[in-house]
C-alpha cells in the first residue's frame, strides 16, 4: 500500500512539473470571465390606485421589511423651507382611530419598528406580527393625524437644531456648498432657516400631505418570510383604498458650473479646521453608458483608504485624517454631483487645495494604470457578489429598475460592464465629469488664519459669501490696536474683570473638579495649582487615572498609558516660566498681537511662545486660547473656549471649557472649585 501511494505521489508531481513547464509564466493571465451571478427574484403588481409592490420572499429568517418610498420630483418650498420635512416628522403620530401613545404602545409591544418621513415610511417585525405592523403602518400613511400640539412640538426642536448647528462648520460648509453648486432657487439649493419655519402653519402642513402624499408615485417594497399570494391580498386590502390624486410637476432650473474654477470662502471665525470641497454638477443618470467608468474613475480617486487622495493627503502629506471624492446621479438634468475635499489643519488649507486639485487634474489627463484598474474592478465585483443575494439587495435593484426605467437585465450584466471599461474609458469619464477646470472650491475656515497663505498660494479668484451663502466682503484680518492698549494692561483688565488684583493676590492655591463625555464614556479632569507655578493635572476615565502632569515648580514629570517622562527642554522651560494659580499673570510677558472679531465681538490677542490668549474686549474676560503643537503628522492647533464664567468667593471663575483637537472635541463642566484648600506639597511629588 505505502508503495502505491508513493507511485501515485510520483505521479502527481511529475503532471504538475510538465504542466509547469508548458505554461510562460512571463505572460500575464487573461482575465477570465465575469462571475455569472443570480439575482433574487421580485415579484410585481401595480394597485389600481397606481401604488407600485415589489415582493421578495425569503424565508432564512422569521423577519419581513417594508419600505415605501413616495417617488416625487423635489419641490422649491421658498420662503417656507422646510414644509415637507415638518410634515414627515408629524406623520406617525397616531390615526383618528388610535392615539398617538397607542400606537407607539402596540409597536412597542409588537418589538417591531415603524417609521415615518416625508417621502414614505418603513417597518420591521416578525413574521407572525407583520399583518399587524403593515397595518398600522397603512393606517399612519392613510389617515395621519396633524395636531397643533405635536405641531408646536415639532416646529420647536425643528428651530433648537438650527440654533444648534448655527457655529457647526460642517452644518454650514454643507448648505452653502448646496446654495452655491445648485442655486437658491433650486430645492437642493435652499435649506431650512429660522424664519422659514416660523412662516409655516398648520394649515400649511395638511395641504403638503394631501398634495403630494399619494399613491400614484409610490413604491411599496416587502421583503422576507412571507407568502407573496397572501401578501398581495393583504396590501391590496390595506393600501387599496389609499386615494390617489394629482401630483403637480414644476419646471426646475439646470445647475451650471461657473466658466472658470473659483474659490468660495466662507468665514467661520471659530473653524479650527478647514471644510474643502471642490465641487461640480454633472449631469449623470443611472444606466448612462458611462456610469460604470466614472464610477471606477471616482474608486480610484478618492473612493477610499488606497485611493489617491487619501495616499497623498493624508499618508504622504499628514494634511488630515482622511481625503475623499464622491460622484452622485440623479433623475434631474444636471443635478448630480462630483466632489473631492477634505478637512485639513488651518495651517496646511492653502497646500491642500493644491494637491486636491492636482490629483483631479492627474487623472483627467494621465491614464490610470492597468494595476489601478484592475484592483478598483476587483474591489465593484467583489462587494457586488457578496451582496448579490441577499434578498434587500435583490429588492433594492428591482426598485431602481422600476424608478430609472432600466432594463430588466441591467443587474444581472452589471458585472460585465464593469469589467468591460479600459484605460481610455476611465480617463474619458475623469474628463467629462471631474471639472478641475469649471470647479467650484468651497473653503469653510477661519479667514485670519487661512487667507494670507491662500491668496499668495493659488492664482484663482476668491469669492467671499457668508453663512446662508450670501456674496459679502472680505472678512477683516484684524483691528487696529487702540494706543495706549498693551500685553500688560490687558492682562491687567482681566484680573479687574474676575474680581480685582487684591482678591486674586489672596489666592495661592486652586483645587478644580470638572467633568466631561466622550462618545458617552464619562471623563474626570482634576487640577490643582499653587503659587508660584506647581501643577498637578489628572485626566481620569471611568476613575482610572489615564494621563497625568505634574510640575512642583523644578522638576515634573508626564505620564500616560503607564509610561512616565520626565519634563525636560523646551518643555521643562515652559513650564518654570508659567504662573499659578492663575496662568494669565505670565502673559504680561507676551506680546499684544491684534485685536481680531471672534463670535461677534472683538477679543485682544496675546502671543506667548506658541500660544495665543484671547481677551474679550468689552468684559476683559478670557475667552479662548489657541496652542499650536507637534503631532506626527505635523504642527496643530489646539483651541480651548472658556466661557460661563461665575464667581467663587467673590471671583469669576469659567465653568465651561471646550477642547478642540482635530476631530475631538470635550467640553468639560466645572462642578467644583476650591481656593485654598484641598491642595498640598504633596500633589507636586
Amino acid at each position: 500500500m505505502r508503495k502505491t501511494i508513493l507511485s501515485a505521489l510520483v505521479v502527481v508531481t511529475m503532471s504538475f512539473a510538465v504542466s509547469a513547464q508548458q505554461i510562460d509564466r512571463s505572460i500575464q493571465p487573461k482575465p477570465g470571465p465575469a462571475p455569472k451571478v443570480k439575482l433574487g427574484k421580485a415579484e410585481k403588481f401595480d394597485l389600481p390606485n397606481g401604488l407600485k409592490v415589489i415582493m421578495v420572499e425569503n424565508h432564512k429568517l422569521p423577519r419581513v421589511s417594508t419600505s415605501l418610498t413616495i417617488d416625487n420630483q423635489p419641490v422649491l418650498e421658498g420662503n417656507k423651507a422646510g414644509l415637507s420635512n415638518l410634515m414627515g416628522d408629524l406623520l406617525g403620530n397616531g390615526t383618528s382611530k388610535i392615539s398617538k401613545d397607542d400606537f407607539n404602545e402596540r409597536i412597542d409591544y409588537l418589538g417591531a419598528s415603524v417609521s415615518f418621513r416625508s417621502n414614505g415610511a418603513s417597518t420591521r417585525s416578525l413574521t407572525k406580527y407583520f399583518p399587524e405592523v403593515l397595518e398600522l403602518m397603512a393606517n399612519g400613511v392613510k389617515d395621519p393625524q396633524f395636531t397643533k400640539e405635536e405641531f408646536d412640538k415639532s416646529v420647536e426642536r425643528t428651530l433648537e437644531g438650527i440654533k444648534s448647528n448655527e457655529k457647526n462648520v460642517k452644518v454650514v460648509a454643507s448648505r452653502v456648498e448646496d446654495a452655491l453648486v445648485y442655486g437658491k432657487n433650486h430645492p437642493y439649493g435652499e435649506f431650512i432657516t429660522k424664519e422659514s419655519i416660523k412662516n409655516i402653519t398648520l394649515e400649511d402642513v395638511k395641504n403638503n400631505y394631501n398634495t403630494y402624499f399619494k399613491p400614484n408615485n409610490a413604491y411599496l417594497v416587502v421583503v422576507g418570510d412571507i407568502n407573496l399570494e397572501d401578501t398581495k391580498k393583504m396590501i391590496t386590502k390595506l393600501f387599496g383604498d389609499w386615494t390617489k390624486g394629482i401630483i403637480p410637476s414644476y419646471t426646475l432650473p439646470t445647475p451650471k458650473n461657473v466658466d472658470t474654477t473659483e474659490i468660495d470662502f466662507i468665514n467661520m471665525p471659530n473653524a479650527v479646521q478647514s471644510e474643502i470641497a471642490v465641487v461640480n454638477s454633472v449631469d449623470l443618470t443611472l444606466g448612462d453608458k458611462d456610469y460604470y467608468a466614472v464610477l471606477l474613475a471616482n474608486n480610484i480617486l478618492g473612493g477610499g483608504g488606497t485611493a489617491r487622495l487619501f495616499m497623498n493627503l493624508r499618508e504622504d502629506k499628514g494634511y488630515t485624517y482622511g481625503s475623499y471624492s464622491s460622484i452622485s446621479q440623479n433623475k434631474l438634468e444636471g443635478a448630480g454631483k462630483f466632489k473631492a475635499g477634505a478637512a485639513v489643519r488651518n495651517m496646511v488649507t492653502d497646500s491642500a487645495v493644491v494637491e486636491i486639485q492636482k490629483e483631479i487634474n492627474k487623472i483627467r489627463y494621465q491614464k490610470v494604470t492597468e494595476e489601478e484598474l484592475k484592483n478598483s474592478k476587483a474591489e465593484y465585483i467583489g462587494s457586488f457578489v457578496r451582496n448579490v443575494q441577499k434578498p434587500t439587495t435583490a429588492a433594492r435593484y428591482a426598485l431602481n429598475i422600476a424608478r430609472y426605467n432600466l432594463p430588466e437585465n441591467f443587474y444581472e450584466k452589471y458585472l460585465e460592464n464593469i469589467n468591460a471599461v479600459t484605460l481610455e474609458d476611465v480617463q474619458n469619464a475623469a474628463i467629462k465629469y471631474f471639472r478641475g477646470d469649471k470647479a467650484r472650491i468651497i473653503i469653510t475656515g477661519k479667514g485670519i488664519d487661512v487667507l494670507k497663505n491662500l491668496e499668495k498660494t493659488v492664482d484663482y479668484k476668491i469669492n467671499y459669501f457668508d453663512k446662508n451663502g450670501n456674496p459679502t466682503e472680505k472678512p477683516a484680518m484684524s483691528l487696529p490696536i487702540p494706543e495706549g492698549v498693551t500685553a500688560i494692561s490687558v492682562v491687567d483688565n482681566y484680573f479687574n474683570a474676575i474680581g480685582g488684583k487684591d482678591k486674586v493676590a489672596l489666592v495661592k492655591s486652586l483645587f478644580i473638579t470638572a467633568n466631561a463625555t466622550i462618545q458617552g464614556t464619562p471623563i474626570t479632569l482634576e487640577m490643582r495649582t499653587a503659587a508660584p507655578n506647581k501643577k498637578a493635572v489628572a485626566v481620569s476615565v471611568m476613575g482610572n487615572v489615564m494621563q497625568k502632569e505634574v510640575f512642583d515648580g523644578e522638576k515634573g514629570y508626564k505620564e500616560a498609558g503607564g509610561q512616565k517622562k520626565l519634563l525636560n527642554g523646551e518643555e521643562l522651560e515652559k513650564a518654570k516660566m508659567e504662573s499659578a494659580p492663575f496662568d494669565d499673570e505670565a502673559n504680561r510677558k507676551g506680546s499684544l498681537d491684534r485685536v481680531e472679531p471672534i463670535e461677534g465681538k472683538n477679543a485682544y490677542v496675546i502671543k506667548i511662545g506658541k500660544k495665543e490668549v484671547f481677551y474679550d474686549v468689552e468684559s476683559g474676560l478670557k475667552v479662548k486660547t489657541v496652542t499650536t503643537t507637534k503631532t506626527p503628522q505635523g504642527e496643530m492647533t489646539v483651541p480651548i473656549e472658556f466661557s460661563d464664567y461665575k464667581e467663587v468667593n467673590g471671583i469669576k471663575f469659567p465653568h465651561k471649557m471646550i477642547q478642540t483637537a482635530g476631530p475631538m472635541k470635550m467640553e468639560f463642566i466645572t462642578k467644583e472649585i476650591k481656593i485654598n484648600e484641598g491642595v498640598s506639597d504633596a500633589d507636586f511629588k
